[in-house]
């Protein structure tokens, strides 16, 4: 089976997509690996509606990617922060690929507003595609080959 052949409505790409895809969605993710918990700060920083804020947050907690934790602040009623679950985590790479990228693409003249370094040593991080095997050089799209895998379903005529 080609590509042109595979039915892409189980995509992993498409599915992730439906879940983060939406600018907000990846702004807020951002904002929470940076330690933003509160609504009140996301909404503040980010510039957003709270209509949008509220769907967005309501989304990444339905998808499991946030969970919801009350707090409460000394002589105040109880509210809700927001923090990555798991699967919020794994999403890391993501998040710094598209930093990476917009470093490379479409950086501010001034140069980075995010110097994300290794804790232990300081060096600079950065995210590069590997193989599992032996030991090899970073890959490029030119190094790989796509194969369908065992849930790739032709494409319905």
């Amino acid at each position: 089976m080609e590509w042109l052949e595979i039915d892409t409505e189980n995509c992993p790409v498409r599915r992730a997509l439906d879940l983060v895809g939406e600018k907000w969605s990846l702004l807020i993710l951002r904002d929470a690996f940076n330690g933003v918990r509160r609504y009140e700060d996301f909404r503040r920083h980010l510039g957003l509606s709270e209509a949008v804020l509220a769907d967005r947050l309501r989304k990444l907690v339905a998808a499991g990617i946030l969970r919801v934790e009350p707090y409460r602040e000394p002589g105040a009623r109880t509210r809700s922060q927001y923090r990555l679950t798991a699967r919020g985590r794994d999403l890391w790479p993501v998040l710094l690929a598209l930093k990476q990228w917009g470093d490379t693409h479409a950086a501010d003249p001034d140069g980075t507003p995010l110097d994300i370094r290794h804790a232990d040593c300081g060096a600079p991080v950065r995210v590069e595609v590997v193989c599992t095997g032996e030991e090899h050089a970073p890959l490029t799209p030119f190094d790989v080959t796509v194969r369908p895998g065992p849930a790739a379903r032709p494409l319905p005529h």
